[in-house]
């Protein structure tokens, strides 16, 4: 291979890693920032449930910062969005379970057992916006996942006013925080409406 492509080689590799150093830098500020703010609803995607049908650590912190929004007055409402995990469980029943066994009224916790996939929960909240006449939300995830969440909901015409992230950190945040660099870049290009 000639000299002057190893070294363009080179040069672009750098500039790659630098361009994907800024965008997980930017990820990272804008999600750790919490903008706490009124908001007709808190919107909790879903993850992990144990296999004993617990919320794992990780989907606790999401729950625990919505909560916490709910019992300030911040917003009316909690949705609480996830599909059927690997282990079976409705994580959205699981979620509601959690906050109502931790004081949230029944009335104020709505799930989508729909939301699959963060697209899928920015298109099923677009819809009980709609029905419910709600205008604005706020988001409560972990910080990774905040700017993509907020992306989504773009997408879907859902006024995102603030966000709050979770407490909860992980060794492997440092993975899932790569996996958002790419799956952001995927999420700006993707049409959710074709999907």
């Amino acid at each position: 291979m000639p000299y002057s492509l190893q070294k363009k080689i080179k040069q672009f590799s750098l500039g790659l890693l630098i361009c994907l150093l800024f965008m997980a830098a930017a990820i990272s500020t804008l999600g750790l920032r919490d903008q706490i703010v009124m908001a007709d609803v808190v919107v909790v995607p879903g993850n992990t449930v144990n296999p004993d049908g617990k919320p794992s650590e990780r989907l606790r912190g999401r729950l625990d910062v919505a909560m916490h929004l709910f019992a300030a007055q911040k917003c009316k409402a909690i949705l609480v969005s996830g599909g059927v995990g690997e282990e079976g469980h409705d994580e959205a029943a699981i979620m509601k379970k959690y906050l109502v066994d931790h004081g949230v009224p029944d009335a104020a916790v709505f799930t989508d057992n729909q939301g699959v996939t963060t697209f899928a929960t920015a298109k099923n909240t677009a819809a009980l916006m709609r029905e419910k006449n709600w205008k604005t939300t706020m988001l409560a995830s972990q910080f990774f996942h905040i700017a993509r969440f907020q992306l989504a909901m773009k997408k879907y015409g859902v006024e995102t006013v603030g966000h709050v992230h979770s407490t909860h950190y992980e060794v492997r945040d440092a993975y899932s925080l790569a996996r958002e660099v790419v799956a952001y870049f995927e999420y700006t290009f993707s049409n959710p409406q074709t999907q």
